[in-house]
């Protein structure tokens, strides 16, 4: 299995589809964004090899080289986008996803209006720079997942009920339905009608939020690229403590200027020491003194009816491999399990009427030794699925005849916070 993300190049073009004119491109090295920039050469004949394929109706959706993988896409015969990448062992599944997810940003910021007829291709390029730091973070080495899981990234605070009721009356004092609580791009607690948006915004409103430098309060005019792709609403956040922010979905009202401090005291003042307790919990997902096996140094828990998910490296810490190198293990491993073993989550893009009707022959555990299987040697993957819940494990001490056993006493601990 190799290790996406590992040392490699990532370049991502944005086209109108019909013209072919360039709207951007950006990049990224070693999970670093990048200045170098493609040739309009091959700009021109990465579209015009497309381009050809779609005039005499072939749909040319990737391509492999000995060291790199392309994979084109077309949104609503209007924005082309093609994304190349030399990173060691990386998938066409993890591109796709990544193309869904940039072109998600792209109407977020900007509306699917300006995207579908394009009147001004200057002015729609000026645009677009909003997008770029949200694009770059895609490209880079995140900590959250959701990019590739299509699940939102999620924390499990101590006193989580506390928080939720001090949110919902929060958001109904402000005269809003759509309320969370985000520390570094992951989900807290949220209003039942915030968790019911739909994907892809649910996964990108945080990920903007994490993405962003810090601020004490915004008023960000945002598109819902589901539920609202062409009228905007107000994103409005305000910071309650250092990379702990409060995020309100609303129409016109209420101004920002409403929400004073003397409403936002009455609210959480009572709540300080809980919301002080999610801070720390960005990278560790899971409340201080979860009892996890000693010899589990990662997991990722999906539910994917919810769409939700817990992904941390952080459990032991101190042991090798580094937390980058934990990541691209378990994204990696994800991608193997989703592409080649497990169905597609229901309602993905890659999901067929066969899948479905498949679901019941599929496995229900996998996993993968990568080096030598004495215990304390190479690295241990096993992949989970039970209901709505599939758990990916990465361990380097348990022998491969444990693995399974690990996995399903975990599943069944994890269980009640997702």
């Amino acid at each position: 299995m190799g290790e996406e993300g590992t040392e490699g190049t990532v370049h991502l073009l944005c086209l109108a589809a019909t013209s072919g004119v360039p709207l951007f491109c950006r990049s990224s090295r070693g999970g670093a964004p990048a200045r170098q920039q493609l040739p309009f050469s091959v700009i021109g004949s990465l579209n015009g090899v497309h381009m050809f394929g779609q005039n005499l109706e072939v749909q040319l959706s990737s391509a492999r080289t000995e060291d790199t993988t392309v994979v084109w896409k077309s949104f609503h015969d209007s924005i082309t986008l093609i994304v190349l990448s030399s990173e060691e062992g990386t998938s066409e599944l993890r591109l796709e996803r990544l193309l869904q997810m940039v072109f998600g940003a792209m109407v977020l910021l900007v509306g699917l209006e300006e995207l579908t007829n394009i009147r001004n291709v200057e002015r729609l390029k000026k645009e677009l720079r909003a997008s770029y730091r949200l694009i770059d973070s895609f490209l880079g080495d995140s900590e959250l997942i959701g990019d590739l899981t299509q699940c939102v990234d999620c924390v499990v605070p101590p006193e989580g009920s506390l928080l939720q009721e001090a949110l919902s009356g929060f958001a109904e004092a402000a005269g809003t339905a759509f309320g969370s609580l985000v520390v570094s791009g992951r989900v807290v607690a949220a209003t039942e009608s915030w968790w019911r948006l739909g994907t892809p915004e649910a996964v990108l409103l945080p990920w903007l939020v994490g993405s962003l430098p810090p601020q004490a309060a915004r008023d960000y005019p945002v598109y819902l690229p589901h539920g609202s792709p062409t009228v905007p609403h107000r994103l409005l956040t305000l910071t309650l403590l250092p990379g702990l922010e409060l995020c309100l979905l609303c129409g016109p009202r209420p101004p920002l200027s409403q929400l004073d401090p003397q409403l936002l005291d009455r609210w959480w003042q009572p709540v300080l020491d809980p919301l002080r307790a999610c801070v720390p919990l960005g990278p560790r997902a899971l409340p201080a003194g979860f009892p996890l096996h000693m010899d589990i140094l990662g997991l990722l828990l999906l539910h994917l009816e919810l769409k939700r998910c817990l992904f941390t490296v952080e459990p032991s810490a101190d042991q090798e491999p580094s937390p980058e190198h934990r990541r691209r293990l378990l994204r990696a491993f994800y991608t193997l399990v989703t592409a080649s073993h497990f169905p597609p989550e229901p309602g993905s893009p890659e999901e067929k009427v066969e899948d479905a009707a498949q679901r019941s022959q599929v496995p229900r555990a996998c996993y993968l030794v990568s080096g030598p299987e004495e215990p304390g040697t190479g690295w241990r993957l096993v992949a989970l699925q039970s209901g709505p819940r599939r758990l990916l494990l990465l361990s380097a001490q348990s022998p491969t005849h444990a693995l399974r056993g690990l996995a399903t006493h975990t599943l069944h601990a994890l269980t009640p916070l997702l």
